[in-house]
């Protein structure tokens, strides 16, 4: 785990200065981004960034105890890990601590080593939560995200695109004559077909920005963030010909851009109704 320490962003807060900063300067010498705050409420305002993974905490402190911190940052509803710490370990019960919200205790004075080991084990647990988490929305074929996670994240973008007034596009796209294709070479060539057109997808959309899953059989949707139509008709056309240039089965593409007035299931019946003209069009 030392290796990927440098990926970790970890906010230290005391309100004793000294303190927090040795703790800090123990964490960056086995290699965590580490930084220090001695108030609560200002550690709040930078946790709200979104910029720290790890919450380090004492439990007593003026204004804004650890107690109270832990539960804010539980509120905002942040993916950081959190680790109260306190020389009073008589003071506070453990599962006090773990029902405000942390991931773990641990009794000053302590060693680097035992803080350190508490902290890799929320990672690893964290790793494989995150794993697990990510196998239950993936389509294993493709390896594209699959049609529950599409609703879910649909939903979600609709709703960001009515709060922040962002253009918002759907491609649905699907595999021309892939049935004859399957009837002729195989289901094994089929899969190994599917497979190849999450490959051909991923390589003709804007990385980190557009999402892409297997809505169903030879079924394909993307959603596009931020694109307006020009966007998504070039996407449209750099995906028809990156299929058409994958000397297997060629693609239809349909697309629909969102409005106020739309509701999700009004979006995914117009870019259906474009794939169906697209499809019926190549099929002449």
């Amino acid at each position: 785990m030392e290796q990927e320490y440098h990926k970790e962003n970890l906010l230290v807060v005391d309100d004793e200065i000294e303190v927090g900063k040795v703790v800090t300067e123990l964490l960056s010498s086995v290699g965590f981004n580490a930084d220090s705050e001695n108030s609560g409420k200002n550690a709040l305002q930078r946790i709200k960034n979104g910029k720290y993974t790890f919450l380090i905490t004492d439990i007593n402190m003026p204004e804004l105890n650890g107690i109270e911190l832990i539960k804010k940052v539980r509120e905002e509803k942040l993916d950081i890990s959190i680790i109260a710490m306190t020389g009073y370990e008589k003071d506070y019960a453990y599962m006090d601590v773990i029902n405000a919200g942390a991931n773990d205790f641990i009794t000053k004075p302590f060693k680097i080593d035992e803080i350190e080991a508490k902290i890799s084990r929320i990672l690893i647990e964290k790793r494989i939560r995150d794993e697990l988490a990510k196998l239950s929305i993936t389509d294993n074929l493709t390896g594209l995200f699959n049609q529950r996670h599409f609703h879910n994240k649909l939903k979600e973008e609709v709703n960001r695109a009515n709060r922040q007034n962002h253009p918002l596009s759907l491609i649905l796209l699907d595999l021309d004559k892939f049935k004859e294709y399957n009837d002729t070479y195989g289901h094994l060539a089929g899969d190994k077909m599917l497979a190849k057109s999450g490959k051909i997808i991923l390589s003709n959309i804007r990385e980190n920005v557009d999402t892409a899953f297997r809505y169903g059989g030879d079924e394909f949707a993307i959603i596009l963030v931020e694109a307006n139509k020009e966007i998504v008709l070039n996407t449209s056309e750099r995906l028809k010909k990156g299929f058409k240039e994958g000397d297997g089965v060629t693609a239809s593409v349909g697309f629909a851009t969102y409005s106020n007035e739309m509701s999700i299931s009004d979006l995914i019946a117009l870019a259906d109704k474009d794939l169906y003209e697209s499809k019926n069009e190549n099929n002449k």
